[in-house]
């Protein structure tokens, strides 16, 4: 799946099957549900879901929380807007070929 096609699942009512913990809780997120977006990645133990839990900690404004998560996903922490880390996150995501 492109970043572009992660895009346009967000509109349908569920989430494409398949996918990692990091873009299922990205999918709910960009629903506006972020609370089941924490829940999925908190509960994940792998660095990408380490990174979208700090990008959901940083969304949210706690940001002491949101410097340990990108700790643990090994990464510095995101500067610029939400919105961009989440296209960025998406992106880096599936050029891997996670989705």
């Amino acid at each position: 799946m492109t970043a572009d096609e992660f895009r346009a699942s967000t509109a349908a009512p569920r989430c494409p099957e398949g996918l990692p913990p990091a873009l299922v809780g990205l999918w709910h997120d960009a629903r506006g549900d972020w609370e089941v977006a924490h829940r999925v990645v908190q509960d994940a133990g792998d660095r990408d879901s380490a990174w979208v839990h700090a990008y959901l900690h940083r969304k949210e404004g706690d940001l002491w929380n949101a410097g340990y998560w990108y700790g643990r996903a090994g990464r510095v922490q995101a500067g610029g807007s939400v919105a961009q880390e989440w296209v960025s996150i998406v992106a880096a995501l599936c050029e891997r070929g996670e989705a």
